[in-house]
């Protein structure tokens, strides 16, 4: 039943699926077969070097053998369990949770993914705190479920307003190179940028009157909406307005968790502790889904007497937990997160020599293996080579030349991510760089003199 050619992979999967985050008369999705390593072939074996980790997932890269047999050991001797089962995988995940966690987020909720474990999230905090004002940045991206759309600051948002709940106010984001306050002084040193932001979050706080606001939910380092990296003193304030105000502080690390930024999580840079953090993703790199919510004890006890009013069938999948007991067995015994703040290295050099040599790049910035490219039309205005929520034809040729060319990567607006499989070499970041160089051409014809 299941075994067609290669060829009918494509047309049929055309003719019975819906797409997501398609027009359906115009996707064109590659029809993947096969993937190992940083690498995947489609089905007339073209290969393509994985810039992106599929969907920013894949950290410890594809087809790792480890992994797939820790799946394969669990499905055989229990491949589901309820929700409220006691599983081996559950009380073997939560120990090494608990190790690889910020101190004190002891407790873990287990969910399908990275959308309802932000939904959980702000569940908890309203249920701990009595409050219900949840405040999140603009240039954020929390998930595609109904709660998680409402926490979007971006436009995916605006597509499915009026939103179902309530209580969601959005503010600025630290975002230096196109930052609303300071057009006029560029030069402000970076403390002194980031406690104006710290300024601008605490008026919002005074204005929506903090005894109403049950959490601030942040990505560490914002993901899709262009790796945006929080200032010197920006995530430490944060915390410090939390703890004045009584306000939970969620940190979202779907994205940039498990080794990501060169990290276990990104808040580790910044030495702060937050009292929710989020995660998925890297969690099993992609090789079953999972998200986990991971809170301190204080917020578990908040529902010691009261029923949590919360939960899916698979939530806690004794598959998926198996996954990310092996993911993590991987990432220490290859010391991952440390090759990946070291290979960062090597992309943020190469990264700056692509900045210095194209003029359509007008800034690049990462941490870790978490980068990205912003190009634009003018340095001098800054003006982006397209449009807010939307793309140019420049952005288009861009990145056709880089699939036509085996170099798998997403573009968002006028900003290139890249992301690639924590387990890649230097060499692997050249070659994926090249093509990039080769590509970046096409842009510099777009610049304006």
């Amino acid at each position: 039943m299941y075994d067609i050619p290669d060829s009918q992979i494509l047309p049929l999967s055309l003719a019975h699926n819906f797409w997501t985050w398609s027009a359906q008369k115009k996707v064109s999705p590659i029809p993947v077969k096969r993937a190992q390593g940083v690498y995947f072939w489609d089905v007339h074996d073209k290969r393509y070097l994985d810039f992106n980790s599929m969907v920013m997932c894949v950290n410890i890269g594809h087809g790792d053998p480890r992994v797939i047999n820790a799946i394969i050991r669990q499905a055989q001797e229990l491949p589901f369990a309820g929700p409220q089962m006691a599983t081996r995988p559950r009380a073997v995940l939560g120990k090494l949770l608990s190790e690889i966690t910020p101190i004190g987020l002891t407790r873990f909720l287990y969910t399908l993914g990275g959308a309802d474990a932000n939904e959980n999230a702000i569940k908890l905090a309203r249920g701990y705190t009595g409050r219900h004002k949840i405040l999140t940045r603009y240039r954020s991206y929390h998930g595609a479920t109904y709660g998680a759309i409402a926490l979007t600051g971006d436009p995916r948002r605006t597509a499915w307003e009026p939103t179902v709940m309530p209580g969601i106010v959005h503010f600025l984001d630290p975002y230096r190179y196109r930052s609303t306050f300071h057009h006029t002084n560029p030069n402000i040193s970076e403390e002194d940028f980031a406690l104006d932001y710290l300024n601008h979050l605490e008026e919002v706080i005074l204005y929506e009157n903090p005894n109403t606001i049950a959490a601030i939910l942040l990505e560490t380092v914002t993901g899709t909406n262009g790796i945006i990296i929080p200032p010197k003193g920006y995530l430490q304030g944060v915390r410090e307005l939390c703890n004045k105000y009584g306000i939970v502080f969620i940190a979202d690390e779907v994205m940039s968790g498990f080794g990501r930024t060169g990290k276990w999580f990104a808040v580790e840079h910044w030495g702060v502790e937050p009292d929710i953090m989020t995660m998925a993703k890297g969690l099993t790199s992609g090789y079953a889904p999972l998200g986990a919510v991971a809170m301190k004890p204080e917020i578990a006890a908040a529902f010691d007497e009261r029923v949590y009013e919360g939960g899916l069938t698979f939530n806690g999948h004794p598959i998926s937990l198996a996954a990310a007991i092996a993911v993590i067995e991987v990432m220490r015994n290859d010391h991952l997160v440390e090759k990946a703040a070291e290979t960062g290295k090597v992309m943020g050099k190469l990264l700056q020599q692509l900045e210095g040599k194209h003029p359509s790049v007008g800034e690049t910035r990462s941490i870790g293996l978490f980068g990205a490219i912003e190009l634009v039309r003018n340095r001098n205005t800054r003006e982006p080579l397209a449009p807010f929520n939307g793309t140019s034809p420049e952005m288009t040729a861009f990145r056709t030349y880089c699939l036509q060319n085996g170099l798998f990567l997403y573009t968002h607006w006028n900003i290139v991510l890249v992301i690639p499989p924590l387990i890649i070499t230097p060499e692997q970041l050249v070659e994926g760089f090249e093509i990039l160089d080769r590509a970046l051409n096409i842009t510099d014809k777009a610049v304006e003199v």
